[in-house]
């Protein structure tokens, strides 16, 4: 995220509870990547699982952008 869209963000939070709700949605997906990310290995349900977090959270990110597209007009 650019830093004008987390100004934007930062701004928006207190007046959209969606949003505020997508990132935390986005942060805690972020952190469950980072934590399977630091292991050496995966076994093959943890790799799925990884690859499924990884979908989930570009799905927020896409759904914080459209709301951000909607305020940047």
């Amino acid at each position: 995220m650019e830093a004008h869209e987390a100004a934007l963000v930062e701004k928006l939070i207190p007046e959209n509870p969606k949003l505020r709700l997508l990132v935390e949605k986005h942060q805690a997906f972020k952190i469950k990547l980072e934590n399977l990310n630091r292991r050496p290995y995966l076994a093959p349900e943890e790799d799925l699982e990884r690859k499924k977090i990884q979908k989930a959270k570009l799905v927020v990110k896409d759904k914080i952008q459209h709301i951000l597209n909607q305020h940047q007009v």
